[in-house]
């Protein structure tokens, strides 16, 4: 993003300080410098990564009815709109990262796929980008790893289920 020309922030806040806690990240994204430092109270994308939080926590408080919903997860755009009480107009996306790490890495780690899933909500940055970037700030990693993960940020774009 930032080398697409975007300002961009990132920030964690942890709960409880333990092992496995839920725990929520926050980023901006702007088209021109960003002066807030404060967490973010309506979203305007919500990505959730472990799938067992659909259940655990409260995804779309604070949300409006333009918030996008990027979510690990084999069920349909609809099932997740169903068990989150959205409406049929909520635009849900939906990847299996966990499956795609599984097949590409042998591991658990849904994080790069759901790199490529979030080229869908900034449509104006090509997938490309976002795999060049990672190439770049991950250079270090051995080649294997590296090209696994480029593939799974690939894959994370193209197997995404849009409702």
């Amino acid at each position: 993003m930032f080398e697409a020309g975007k300002f961009v922030q990132s920030f964690p806040e942890y709960g409880a300080e333990r092992q496995g806690a839920p725990m929520k990240a926050f980023n901006r994204v702007s088209d021109g410098p960003i002066r807030k430092r404060c967490g973010v109270q309506n979203p305007d994308v919500v990505a959730i990564i472990d799938p067992t939080l659909l259940e655990a926590v409260r995804p779309s408080e604070g949300c409006t009815e333009n918030t996008v919903y990027l979510i690990n997860t084999p069920e349909s755009p609809e099932a997740v709109k169903s068990k989150l009480g959205l409406p049929q107009g909520a635009r849900v996306i939906t990847i299996d990262a966990t499956k795609i790490t599984l097949e590409e890495f042998g591991q658990n780690r849904p994080n790069a796929p759901m790199l490529g899933t979030f080229a869908h909500v900034f449509s104006e940055v090509p997938i490309e980008s976002f795999v060049e970037h990672f190439s770049r700030k991950m250079k270090n990693l051995p080649e294997k790893i590296l090209e696994a993960n480029k593939r799974a940020i690939k894959r994370g774009y193209e197997e995404v289920l849009i409702g």
